[in-house]
């Protein structure tokens, strides 16, 4: 891994596979770090022949913390967006979005094939609208449209997602409550062993932890609002891809998804929740590597179940 500068900030990033090849530029979500994607995920992607560039968002990871910019809290930022009154944030998602193209311009990849997950997914479709000439395709995954009469979490889910360890608690608390977050809002039928969880987290809080920063991007996400009507625009061959289960962001989020972008196929996960989970790994690389091969030949994948 290593760091570069792009859109003024520094970022933390990947790239895997031979530089030569397609790009495949992965986005991840709300407070999420590069290493959240599956090594196995990426390994397959770049079998598949392609280029893997996997980095952190700002604000997570290794990637700059944007301080000293006023920001609502999480709370009154959901309150007044409610309300339909302004969110002051930090930055907005468009910023992330041009993140992302400062992170294209550095390693020198004129065009990306784009996945975002979650919040990810919401920058990639930023992305691809707002810098069609940049993005080979779109991959937007466990994601929504801001349209909020489809995109309700289940309230376990969002509870749980609002709670943070006390502030001053150790590592092992943090990781604790992170494991009970991913428990919650994982594939139900396919659940992680608690043991591997542990694990996998602990790398992930070790890494960096910065509840703060995340705050500030879920005011990001909240100030971003409705985007279908500029999602509309986009040209891009598009592929959705939901977990049927997920209790985050509901299946109907990502059918909206599909319905409001020209084009777009949907592919639903059965049993797959709100995370990466490893029994749907090889679906979604596979998905993914058919997709963008179809976009450069000039064709797009349909949606499917699987």
């Amino acid at each position: 891994m290593t760091a570069t500068t792009a859109n003024g900030i520094t970022i933390e990033y990947e790239s895997l596979g031979n530089p030569a090849d397609p790009a495949i530029v992965l986005i991840m979500g709300l407070g999420m770090q590069l290493v959240a994607w599956p090594d196995e995920l990426c390994r397959r992607l770049v079998a598949a022949g392609f280029r893997v560039v996997r980095f952190d968002n700002r604000d997570s990871g290794l990637s700059s913390r944007v301080r000293g910019r006023r920001s609502l809290g999480v709370v009154l930022a959901m309150i007044a967006a409610r309300l339909g009154l302004p969110v002051r944030a930090a930055y907005r998602l468009e910023d992330m979005a041009r993140d992302t193209v400062g992170l294209l311009d550095a390693l020198g990849i004129e065009r990306a094939h784009v996945v975002g997950a979650s919040m990810g997914g919401m920058i990639a479709q930023l992305l691809a609208a707002r810098f069609p000439e940049r993005v080979r395709s779109l991959t937007s995954m466990m994601s929504t449209t801001g349209n909020r009469a489809v995109s309700r979490p289940k309230k376990r889910a969002l509870q749980i997602l609002l709670d943070r360890p006390p502030a001053g608690a150790d590592a092992e608390r943090v990781i604790a409550h992170f494991v009970d977050v991913f428990t919650v809002i994982g594939s139900p039928d396919h659940p992680t062993e608690r043991q591997e969880l542990t694990r996998r987290i602990g790398a992930w809080v070790r890494r960096a932890y910065d509840p703060a920063a995340t705050a500030r991007q879920m005011v990001a996400i909240i100030a971003g609002g409705d985007r279908r009507r500029l999602l509309r625009t986009i040209a891009a061959p598009t592929l959705v891809i939901h977990g049927a289960d997920d209790p985050l962001v509901p299946l109907e989020a990502g059918r909206d998804t599909a319905r409001v972008v020209p084009g777009a196929g949907l592919l639903v996960i059965e049993g797959m929740g709100h995370d990466l989970p490893d029994f749907a790994l090889p679906a979604l690389a596979d998905a993914i590597a058919k997709h963008c091969r179809a976009a450069d030949a000039g064709g797009a994948v349909p949606g499917a179940r699987a």
